[in-house]
């Protein structure tokens, strides 16, 4: 019997297998990585420096200790460059091999903003292991570094800079910080407390120019105003891995499409994680990735199993002022109201048929996030726990 491939060594695969093997240990797995496939904890890249973790602190367990531990084949360092989808193989840098059926655990690739200047090269990124090892070096004996971007990863990064000590300032077009995950008056609650730990806001704006300087870089922002800064990341997001599946004739648009149960366009091929978009939706965070993964399992081990996933509230680790949210679609028709402002904010989101369907807690109100989430999917607002 052909195994099963997973493409990919994140959350996602490793989840998959992980789950898999509770249902059954002998199905035959194959693991496919371009990397070295350690397992570690993706998340953690964005608060491990204040905690004085190198790259190599952060690995959880080896990759060829993973592959004992789970019972699969390991290939790392491979290359995958087709998939032939009538033959069911996959052509690799290390061979052709052939599957049953096909994981796609790709990822995603951090979105890259056009700019002008002679360092526009320089601007680093942040997306696994690999890239966490380059920037530590990159950031030895700085002062001064620049984020763009003020979404989650964005502050992220600058609370866990800022506590080592660094001098951290944030550039975004947008008008305050997780805009995309909550309104104005939750999202401005960072302000000050990031602010008093050394972040530098800059809202409103965007780096147009990388000029390298004496002292760094010099970096000419759209308003005409400059910063000069030791290294620039960019933490504006990630766009899903779908060249592969794209070029094997796989249904794709934001990600890689797939259904209720994880299958693509061919019955054959499942995606989940970062690179999927699951019934038209792209859901990139842990507990998503966490559910599908076992209801993937499932499907897999020949119990066909449809993926649902419950209210997963968001953790932003922002020890300055910690977040959590639940978030709510962009076009979601209801309002925001607001339950408590004393030491952060508690803000409940309303749909038209009077059901709570979001909410966001901010400072002393995050630890609440377990009570708010019983409350998903009740009516009468009155009636929300404060």
């Amino acid at each position: 019997m052909d195994p099963i491939v997973i493409i990919g060594s994140g959350l996602a695969a490793y989840s998959v297998i992980r789950e898999l093997r509770k249902l059954d240990r002998d199905i035959p797995l194959t693991l496919l990585t371009r990397d070295d496939g350690d397992y570690y904890s993706k998340p953690m890249l964005s608060n491990a420096f204040a905690q004085g973790k190198d790259a190599a602190g952060l690995i959880l367990t080896p990759a060829a200790e993973m592959a004992q531990q789970l019972n699969f084949t390991l290939h790392s360092r491979c290359e995958v460059s087709a998939i032939d989808s009538a033959r069911k193989c996959v052509h690799t840098s290390q061979g052709e091999l052939p599957y049953s059926r096909l994981v796609l655990a790709l990822g995603a690739d951090p979105i890259r903003i056009p700019l002008q200047g002679d360092a526009a090269e320089a601007v680093m990124s942040v997306n696994d292991i690999a890239d966490y090892a380059r920037l530590r070096e990159a950031m030895q004996g700085l002062k001064h570094i620049t984020i763009m971007g003020g979404g989650l990863i964005g502050c992220e990064f600058a609370n866990d800079w800022a506590a080592a000590g660094y001098a951290v300032s944030v550039v975004d077009p947008g008008a305050y910080p997780l805009a995309s995950l909550m309104p104005e008056q939750a999202g401005r609650q960072l302000l000050a407390p990031l602010a008093a730990t050394g972040v530098d806001w800059h809202f409103g704006t965007s780096v147009s120019r990388v000029d390298r300087a004496a002292d760094g870089y010099r970096l000419t922002l759209a308003d005409g105003s400059q910063l000069h800064t030791g290294l620039l990341l960019s933490a504006v997001g990630l766009r899903p891995r779908i060249a592969l599946a794209q070029a094997a004739g796989l249904a794709v648009d934001r990600g890689i499409k797939v259904d209720a149960h994880l299958r693509s366009s061919d019955a054959d091929i499942f995606a989940l994680g970062d690179c999927a978009e699951i019934e038209g939706r792209v859901q990139p965070f842990v507990l998503p990735i966490m559910h599908a993964a076992r209801a993937l399992a499932k499907t897999l081990a020949g119990s066909e199993t449809a993926v649902a996933f419950p209210a997963m509230p968001v953790v932003v680790k922002t020890p300055a002022h910690p977040v959590a949210v639940l978030p709510v679609a962009r076009d979601a028709v209801g309002a925001w109201q607001q339950h408590g402002t004393e030491g952060g904010v508690k803000m409940a989101f309303i749909d038209a048929a009077a059901r709570m369907t979001g909410f966001v807690l901010t400072g002393q109100h995050s630890s609440e996030r377990n009570e708010m989430n019983k409350q998903v999917g009740q009516v009468l607002v009155p009636q929300l726990q404060t």
